[in-house]
């Protein structure tokens, strides 16, 4: 492609005027030679910056005191993030000549591309000045003599080392005991085999602690016992000569002897020293799986040995069964307000709360979250300061209190510097997002995938491989899970406060990004990467420009003025991501499609009424989310937009049809079968062609159709059946007279797992294929407005055994359901809606084992309280909402909230 460039721009010499050809090629030759290096050029600058970048890693951390050194560090970030810019700009207009058929338009556009990449090449020629600089900055800077550590680095460093943590009192511990005597019980088990402990949770809650006071408590009760702090990358020779260290009594200096031994050795002198003895080994802060495997078998023996590993990563954790696995949370309320006082009051009797003290502690202590650590920081830090203005000035710095205490940074930063270079920016990108937010997966997904901090691997899409690095951080306890959806995937998740504040300082530090309040935004950087606005209130006009802006995620702005939103956008021309979900914008700016990186556009909840025609420039996007908007028809030159990935794009529906259509799709545009890439489509109306356009769209996972009538069926339907990826469907009816037939529905895809069909159906349901060859494999079903047999639970049943959701709204059935013993033995969540001909319910012994979501809701007629209802022991969640007047009585006269008082939560 670089060669036909290269020829375009020399043709363009010639058609620009005969008389002074000779002259113009003259003039553009050193600019094309410079275009001929610039792919030689690009790489050979990623490998500079690549032995840089290890060059940092060697020196650890950026959290070096030496300044010359971090400023180096910034140096050589500022080069990275414009050769970033740089290549971004190069690739998107190599792809618009391709598009646009550059050879055959080089006499209209021809020197604004001469332009383009001269200006590139100039661009190149500065980086390579830039790179030659920050070389010679090294060669100056980074010289032995001053590369120091900083305390963090050395407080990590001591935690690694054979130190055993500090003994905590009984006195001085708080809400563990529960934790403490389950552990003990599992220390003394009837089981004469050696036995594996795990207790894991993010770094700061507790767990060596617990441990701590666990194995000084029982130590003399196994004549060999030892504890191990294990480092991150630790030998397993290493860890074998610590272990006959302590296990042998020995003192320093280590018998040379030891030193001369290798593995086989080793384990060999552990067994002798361990035969006929029962031990108890603590191994502390374990990273990775193989550690323990490479020298377990030192332990095997018959005298009921018990090792307890402790571990901030859940798949360490794994090494346990499920009955030996303690997963520690945070403390709760009283117990985090307790172990607060003890440490603000401890020269207090009882350490008692002063009165004036309790509303500003009992708001420290909640911004705490319940990780002891922070607690016991804090607590510390303001035993010392007994006056209540002090106490209030540290709450309101409290998120810089915890972020920059040496301690408490040093034991979460083990777990940020743990990560690869990827998942660093997928964890530190969590952090744009408001305190305790629940970040959806897909959207997290279609972010970092739009970053490019992901790529496909082998033959896992970018997306699938994003899903793992979600995945592999919540493992790491560096992000917790909120909901999960019907196949057991995270669905939603979010990050711990005190985890956030670390990752605000360090995005901050590492020029990665920056969340502000309005009031501070003259003070961020200009050359901000990304930029976080979330629920901001600006009621002024105020201009501000990013030139260098990568994300810009504003979830719930408001604003009186379009200003701000437009004045940053006009300035962000390497603008990757735009995510505006909740704000109240009511127009996408028209230049919008002058932001040619632009590869997600968020618009979800907003009050936009049209997308500008100029969307049809954006030819790298992959995202655009318009869902629950008031956009009714896309721009016709969506088409042109080739990786459009995902289309997510529909409205409410007005309030005469919302009884029966919750949400209206937008008109599926001519063209459609132009989007080859095109993996998720919802949703849109049907059109007279939309079967056929579909054919050719091979790669979709999820598509919702609106507006089907009973015409459509045979040929959508077949369509629908080819595709091999297919894993959501949702069909929706014309109108609630509608009656649709789901006979050609017989999907090849063992995928499909969600089906949502809204509207009658034709008699004999069930007997369709979907049900009949595909129904094994269906977890989400929701199903309204349609007849399926008396009892239409009893009817599903057979068919879908492994369900985990199941919907039922507006479904015509007997007045009795019947849920019959063993079945839907998975279902987690069961919704009956608007059913006005049950009166009652009757649920068999050992049906629905799993559920713990059932929600009975506007069943007027249902005037008796579900039979075996007390036998759902799983049950989390139990709504039961505008049923017949009397089922209130009736509930309390039966007895049976007294009996479903294993239920946390009940709503009447």
């Amino acid at each position: 492609m670089a060669e036909a460039v290269l020829l375009a721009v020399t043709k363009i010499g010639y058609a620009l005027a005969n008389e002074s050809a000779t002259v113009i090629i003259n003039k553009l030759s050193e600019k094309v030679q410079a275009l001929k290096e610039l792919p030689r050029k690009m790489d050979l600058i990623r490998m500079k910056l690549t032995l840089m970048s290890d060059t940092i890693q060697e020196i650890g951390t950026v959290y070096l005191i030496d300044k010359p050194v971090k400023s180096w560090i910034g140096e050589v970030r500022k080069v990275a993030y414009h050769v970033e810019d740089v290549i971004d700009k190069y690739s998107y207009h190599i792809l618009e000549i391709e598009e646009e058929g550059f050879l055959m338009k080089y006499f209209i556009k021809g020197t604004h591309y001469v332009k383009v990449f001269s200006d590139i090449a100039d661009e190149v020629a500065m980086v390579e000045q830039d790179i030659q600089q920050v070389v010679l900055m090294k060669d100056q800077w980074l010289q032995h003599s001053q590369l120091v550590p900083d305390k963090l680095a050395m407080i990590e460093r001591q935690r690694s080392q054979d130190g055993f943590p500090d003994f905590v009192k009984d006195e001085d511990l708080v809400g563990i005991e529960k934790n403490r005597k389950l552990l003990s019980g599992w220390l003394y088990s009837d089981e004469l085999d050696s036995t594996v402990i795990t207790v894991s949770g993010m770094g700061g809650l507790g767990k060596s602690t617990l441990v701590t006071n666990l194995y000084e408590r029982e130590k003399v009760n196994f004549p060999v016992h030892a504890w191990i702090v294990v480092s991150q990358i630790c030998p397993a020779d290493a860890l074998l000569r610590k272990l006959l260290w302590k296990i042998g009594n020995m003192v320093p200096p280590v018998p040379s002897e030891i030193d001369k031994m290798d593995v086989h050795d080793l384990k060999a002198e552990i067994k002798k020293k361990l035969q006929n003895r029962k031990c108890l080994i603590v191994l502390d802060d374990v990273w990775e799986q193989e550690v323990y495997f490479k020298i377990h078998d030192a332990f095997q023996n018959h005298q009921a040995s018990r090792i307890i590993i402790t571990t901030r990563k859940d798949h360490v954790g794994a090494i346990a069964s499920l009955d030996h696995h303690l997963e520690l949370e945070p403390l709760d309320g009283p117990d985090a307000f307790d172990l607060f006082c003890r440490r603000a009051f401890h020269n207090k009797k009882d350490h008692k709360c002063p009165k004036e003290f309790e509303e500003i502690a009992k708001s420290i202590v909640d911004r705490c979250h319940g990780l002891p650590l922070a607690i016991v920081t804090i607590g510390s830090l303001l035993s010392s300061r007994p006056r209540i203005n002090i106490w209030n000035q540290t709450y309101n710095q409290l998120r810089s209190e915890l972020s920059t205490n040496d301690h408490v940074r040093a034991i979460l930063n083990l777990s940020y510097h743990d990560l690869s270079g990827g998942l660093r920016n997928c964890f530190l990108y969590c952090s744009l997002f408001p305190e305790d937010y629940p970040m959806s997966r897909e959207s997290l997904v279609r972010l970092w995938v739009a970053e490019g901090f992901v790529l496909s691997k082998e033959k896992n899409t970018p997306e699938e491989v994003a899903e793992g690095n979600l995945m592999e951080l919540i493992h790491r306890n560096m992000l917790e899970v909120v909901d999960y959806d019907e196949l057991g995937r995270v669905s939603t998740c979010k990050m711990h406060d005190i985890m956030r504040d670390l990752a605000l300082s360090v995005a901050k530090e590492e020029k990665f990004g920056s969340a502000n309040d309005y009031e501070a935004i003259i003070q961020v950087d200009p050359h901000v990467r990304r930029l976080s606005l979330c629920r901001w209130k600006v009621n002024t006009s105020l201009k501000v420009k990013f030139p260098r802006l990568r994300s810009l995620v504003a979830h719930g702005m408001i604003s009186s003025t379009p200003d701000l939103l437009s004045s940053i956008l006009s300035e962000s021309k390497h603008l990757t991501a735009l995510e505006l979900q909740d704000s109240n914008i009511t127009e996408v700016p028209t230049f919008i499609g002058n932001l040619f990186n632009l590869r997600y556009i968020g618009l979800r909840r907003t009050n936009v009424k049209s997308l500008p025609e100029s969307i049809e420039k954006l030819f790298n996007l992959h995202t655009l989310d318009i869902k629950q908007t008031q956009i009714e028809k896309l721009p016709r030159g969506i088409v042109k937009v080739k990786k459009l990935r995902h289309l997510l794009a529909d409205r409410f529906a007005d309030e005469k049809q919302s009884d029966f259509r919750y949400f209206i799709g937008v008109e599926s545009p001519k063209g459609l079968s132009n989007l080859e890439e095109l993996q998720t489509l919802e949703t849109v109306q049907v059109s007279k062609d939309l079967a056929e356009q579909l054919k050719k769209l091979m790669q979709l996972r999820s598509i919702w159709i609106d507006n089907v009538s009973a015409s459509d069926c045979e040929n959508l339907f077949a369509t629908l059946s080819t595709m091999p990826l297919l894993s959501s469907l949702l069909i929706s009816a014309r109108d609630v007279n509608e009656t649709l037939c789901l006979q050609a529905l017989d999907p090849i895809s063992t995928k499909l797992h969600r089906l949502i069909v809204r509207g009658q159906w034709a008699s004999g349901t069930l007997k369709y294929p979907i049900f009949r060859n595909h129904g094994e494999h269906l977890k989400y079903l929701a199903l309204s407005w349609c007849q399926l047999g008396e009892d239409p639970l009893g009817v599903l049943a057979p068919h879908v055994p492994n369900l985990t959701y199941l919907s039922l709204n507006r479904v015509n059935s007997a007045s009795t359901l019947v849920l019959s013993a063993g079945c839907f033995p998975h279902l987690k969540t069961l919704v009956l809606k608007r059913m006005p001909d049950v009166k009652q319910m009757e649920i068999g012994d050992g049906a629905l084992p799993r559920i713990e979501g059932l929600y009975i809701v506007s069943l007027t007629q249902l005037d008796k309280v579900p039979q075996g209802i007390e036998l759902l022991l799983s049950l989390k969640r139990l709504w039961l909402l505008y049923l017949h007047d009397e089922f209130k009585t009736l509930w309390q006269t039966s007895g049976m909230h007294q009996k479903m008082q294993h239920v946390p939560e009940i709503r009447i």
